[in-house]
């Protein structure tokens, strides 16, 4: 009986490590994807900018 609780004992220990390292991760990735967003729609706004400065650009140029 002692051995049986000592055996569950040792893996709700390892069970409660596990979630903490997972929501660690967890709030990791979190942040990671945020940053991840928000570098995409700042990429998007530069790609944006730039195709309509482009299009300025060629709306300029004389006829051939």
């Amino acid at each position: 009986m002692d051995t049986e609780l000592a055996q569950l004992e040792a893996q709700l220990e390892q069970l409660i490590s596990l979630h903490e390292r997972l929501r660690a991760d967890n709030a990791e990735l979190r942040g990671r994807v945020l940053r991840l967003e928000t570098d995409n729609r700042q990429l998007s706004d530069k790609v944006r900018f730039a195709a309509e400065r482009v299009e300025s650009l060629l709306e300029k140029l004389p006829e051939a």
